[in-house]
């Protein structure tokens, strides 16, 4: 999943794609790179990030996802209005970081629509959700709410054979509660259905590399944390630099077989 932050504000590459050509511009390279999809966003979520009303993000958005229109893409939002608009240009999948919470309306659309849905566990909101993350048991608790979250989405008319799910990585967890849900990600795996993880170039792959301030981390760094989720079980990888990790977890995916030969 080739990350398009249609955004100034994103933790990594702020500004970057901005522009809706150069958002196009990006999208068409990850996917020259091997992306399987493309993720559109319009809206930060980045550690501190204030929300943006609905034109706006409607106006960051739709310009790029009627240029991509006959590629795969999935929309990185909370609203039933946006994600509306951007199935019915065709996305294929949406991308909630607050798990059918934020808006109540967005599920019925993504059910209406027979269109796939990630839930992703965040602790808290954006704007504060770095400030103080606690957990008795962090692997247990994300467990748990992806749990019941699934079980809303599916209760709400949402196919459960088209959910995925994200244990939220950065998104309200310390460094190393993050790497413990990697770690343990297998838990995550048992609930039954393909599991996303989101490390690439988050300040954790940073810090562990001896930077405490680190804010960004490097794309090595993230395409080893990659590979290491991928081997205790997740299928649906999130990048910024895709030809490193396809190739990466082409290789990991090929030791794992032990055939050249997929």
């Amino acid at each position: 999943m080739g990350v398009v932050n249609v955004t100034p504000d994103s933790f990594s590459d702020a500004g970057l794609h901005f522009e809706h050509d150069a958002a196009v511009a990006a999208a068409r390279r990850l996917l020259d790179d091997g992306a399987a999809l493309i993720d559109v966003g319009g809206e930060s979520t980045r550690p501190g990030a204030d929300p943006v009303p609905l034109d706006e993000e409607l106006r960051r958005v739709v310009p790029v996802l009627e240029a991509l229109a006959g590629s795969p893409v999935s929309i990185d939002t909370t609203r039933a209005g946006v994600a509306q608009r951007a199935l019915d240009l065709g996305a294929e999948l949406v991308n909630d970081v607050t798990a059918l919470r934020a808006d109540p309306e967005l599920a019925g659309v993504v059910a209406d629509a027979g269109a796939y849905l990630c839930l992703m566990h965040m602790q808290g909101e954006p704007r504060t959700m770095q400030v103080s993350p606690d957990y008795d048991d962090v692997v247990a608790e994300v467990v748990s709410f992806l749990e019941g979250r699934l079980a809303f989405a599916v209760s709400q008319g949402v196919m459960e054979e088209q959910i995925c799910l994200d244990p939220g990585i950065g998104f309200g967890k310390t460094p190393d509660q993050n790497l413990e849900l990697v770690r343990r990600l297998d838990a995550v795996v048992a609930i039954g259905r393909p599991v996303l993880v989101g490390l690439s170039r988050k300040s954790t792959v940073g810090k562990l590399l001896g930077d405490p301030a680190a804010t960004v981390g490097t794309d090595a760094a993230s395409v080893g944390a990659a590979v290491a989720a991928f081997a205790r079980g997740a299928s649906i990888f999130r990048a910024h630099d895709v030809r490193s990790h396809v190739e990466a977890l082409a290789a990991a995916a090929a030791v794992e077989r032990g055939s050249v030969t997929p």
